[in-house]
């Protein structure tokens, strides 16, 4: 799907279905970097199961116009205004890494618009490194190894792929490559300067689910203790072999918490 959205192009996958405005609506929003295919597994089922789906792409990512955005709080109104367009009421949010700051201050800032939301991969604060927010404001493709190898858990070099026909690591350089100038270290910094974190978290009145990689480097379970304390109603699915890039490492563990969660 394709719409304007402040002169912009805007660009959401809809699991190849048209949108039907009486089917519950789910909105998927990726981490800094990537685009709607990192959630491929996940927004096909629900398509094909009675959803509406819009994975986005943020402004100047995958099939979106630029610039990308400065920081978590700006992502989320842009996320409003699609739906706004779209005339969607009320919607569930399910976010990856950058995506679940975003779909949390979603919940906190419009909360009559936020049904349910699913932070996977979340921590606060999210705070990144020197070296590779350095390395991304050079567009240095050693920024690109970095998320890709610290986006993964240590085994994922030597063990087999659990999605038929992707290799993970190559597949997340794929996705960084086609980045234009400056996306990556703005995403990041963007993530590094999100300060809301617990103070949007108690904002937010809809049920809340924690999908978190046991082995997550960028983004270790602890970081997210805070936020789910500070929520209404939460709960929490560990996915032990995973680290941060769950719905590749772990895609049906991560699509069996979804699916449990929906229902």
């Amino acid at each position: 799907m394709e719409l304007a959205l402040s002169g912009r192009k805007a660009f959401a996958y809809t699991a190849a279905h048209a949108f039907d405005p009486n089917l519950c609506t789910i909105v998927f929003v990726h981490g800094a970097g990537l685009d709607h295919s990192w959630w491929g597994l996940q927004s096909r089922y629900f398509g094909y199961h009675g959803y509406n789906v819009l994975a986005v792409d943020l402004p100047g990512h995958g099939r979106s116009e630029g610039p990308a955005l400065a920081n978590v709080g700006e992502m989320a109104g842009w996320i409003f205004a699609l739906l706004k367009e779209l005339k969607i009421e009320k919607t569930i949010l399910v976010g990856h890494s950058m995506g679940s700051l975003i779909t949390l201050e979603f919940a906190a800032r419009y909360p009559e618009s936020a049904e349910k939301i699913a932070l996977i991969g979340v921590a606060y604060p999210m705070k990144v490194s020197d070296g590779f927010l350095d390395a991304a404001r050079r567009n240095d493709p050693a920024a690109y190894d970095m998320e890709t190898i610290w986006g993964h858990a240590p085994q994922v070099p030597f063990s087999g792929n659990p999605n038929p026909g992707m290799w993970m690591y190559g597949d997340t350089l794929a996705r960084l490559a086609r980045l234009g100038p400056g996306v990556l270290h703005t995403d990041l910094a963007a993530c590094n300067g999100y300060a809301a974190g617990v103070d949007s978290a108690a904002k937010v009145k809809c049920p809340a689910l924690f999908i978190l990689g046991a082995r997550d480097m960028m983004t270790p379970p602890k970081g997210a203790l805070a936020l789910a304390k500070a929520m209404a109603d939460s709960r929490t699915v560990d996915i032990g072999p995973s680290g941060h890039s769950l719905m590749a490492e772990a895609p049906d563990a991560t699509l069996d918490a979804l699916i449990g969660f929906m229902a």
